[in-house]
């Protein structure tokens, strides 16, 4: 992003919202060009519409600008040191028999999430399931596997930084895939390659 509104939207975020004048005199620049990178922010859908900020006094009331929700994505974020904390203080906590049935109750809330038809055919669901993995993030294809297997190939992990030290992730994955084509997760191979790519296998083809 252009150095000047990236600035912008650090000062609005320290703040919580900023004027015009407040902006032109912490960057030192005018108004106008403030409002111009300010009209760009919004069109961008990353300012909210000014709202009036009355004094009381005479004169014309000022505006104060505010991030808009999508703006939060553009600052840092640890959501896997977040996720790696808890999932530590879980397998510390819980015994094997407990953390199996925590990962296949967290596969079938993902699954949920996908609201796929029950009365689809397989490769309807197949379809389907491709659909809400690439909706999600995981850039996936369908892609024949050996012995005349059918497989699902992931190009990207949208939870990789917290698989690389919790492989229960990886686990989550492969039950919410069985779950969502319709197979016991127990029949489904995940092949991981040196590309960091994933195959998942499916016992039809």
């Amino acid at each position: 992003m252009q150095e000047t509104r990236q600035r912008i939207l650090e000062i609005i975020k320290l703040h919580g919202q900023s004027t015009v004048d407040e902006l032109s005199h912490e960057l030192g620049l005018t108004a106008v060009t403030i409002r111009h990178h300010l009209e760009i922010l919004r069109s961008k859908g990353l300012v909210a519409p000014p709202k009036a900020l009355r004094k009381g006094g005479p004169g014309r009331p000022q505006h104060v600008y505010r991030l808009a929700d999508e703006a939060d994505e553009l600052f840092p974020k640890s959501y896997d040191r977040l996720a790696g904390a808890v999932l530590a203080e879980l397998s510390e906590r819980l015994s094997p028999n407990e953390m199996e049935g925590l990962l296949d109750q967290v596969a079938r809330r993902l699954v949920d999430e996908a609201k796929l038809p029950p009365d689809q055919s397989p490769a309807e669901r197949l379809n389907s399931t491709l659909e809400f993995l690439n909706k999600v993030g995981y850039l996936a294809s369908l892609e024949p596997g050996p012995e005349s297997r059918m497989g699902i190939r992931i190009a990207n992990c949208p939870y990789g930084r917290v698989a690389r030290n919790h492989p229960e992730v990886c686990e989550v994955g492969r039950r919410m895939i069985a779950q969502l084509v319709g197979v016991d997760h127990a029949q489904v191979e995940r092949i991981t390659e040196e590309s960091g790519r994933c195959l998942y296998l499916f016992p039809f083809g």
